[in-house]
């Protein structure tokens, strides 16, 4: 077998193994990419506009924030910055995975941002602290899988969300939250982990309580993020003093 062909063939290895880690997400996120589809609709949507915004925005939450605020009497500035503050995080995503993406092609570099999700970024990350590099080819087999389950749902849901009179009703909406859950139980020995689940979780409780939806989950970013960077890193390297290398060598 020559080089290309064990390349090629390494590649297409990579890629599916990317899209079997993006199976979970698409049956996670299947409901609410319907729920979505449904909604736009009843905001008065077109089916093509459903789905081509999903197409286009590809943000999930965001979205949701969108279609709720659009056609209301709301400052533009204002709908614009309720969807800044739910996709704030993807910011921070970007900072923490550039780095990992700059052997990447420029062109690759954009397609890796558009395509970057929530799972995809732990998925990156734990792949990156494994010793493993983060290739385009797995990168983009799960990205994808995920991108194209999100637009295919929402075209479903907005043309038989109506045929459902309550999507709730059908009691998968928990998929999601517990696949969350599994990320971030994912990144538990990282050091400062707890305490920063814990300021996170209560910071944006108190905030969805007090100023609402959807500023709670900026609120609950930046709690974390503030507590890891007044917080002292533990070191992991042991300091040997000279008597304590002798005695060691003894």
């Amino acid at each position: 077998m020559s080089a290309e062909a064990i390349s090629e063939s390494s590649t297409l290895s990579d890629f599916w193994a990317g899209a079997k880690l993006g199976f979970p997400v698409m049956v996670a996120s299947a409901p609410f990419g319907v729920l979505f589809g449904a909604l736009a609709v009843d905001n008065g949507m077109t089916v093509g506009e459903a789905t081509l915004m999903s197409a286009a925005i590809y943000g999930g939450a965001s979205q949701m924030v969108g279609i709720e605020l659009f056609g209301q009497k709301i400052a533009p500035w204002l709908v614009v910055l309720s969807i800044f503050a739910v996709n704030f995080r993807h910011v921070l995503y970007s900072a923490s995975i550039g780095r990992k993406l700059s052997h990447w092609p420029l062109a690759q570099q954009a397609a890796g941002y558009f395509l970057l999700t929530d799972p995809l970024f732990a998925e990156a990350e734990r792949k990156a602290e494994s010793g493993e590099k983060v290739g385009f080819a797995w990168y983009a087999g799960m990205g994808l899988a995920i991108y194209v389950s999100w637009v295919f749902m929402s075209w479903l849901g907005a043309t038989f969300g109506r045929l459902i009179p309550d999507t709730h009703a059908l009691g998968i909406d928990f998929l999601l939250p517990i696949y969350f859950l599994g990320l971030v139980m994912g990144f538990r020995k990282r050091p400062m982990w707890l305490p920063v689940v814990i300021a996170s979780a209560i910071a944006s409780v108190v905030a969805y309580r007090t100023i609402g939806s959807p500023w709670h989950v900026s609120v609950g970013a930046a709690a974390g993020i503030l507590l890891a960077a007044v917080m002292p890193v533990r070191s992991n390297k042991v300091e040997v003093g000279p008597g304590a290398q002798e005695g060691a060598e003894l």
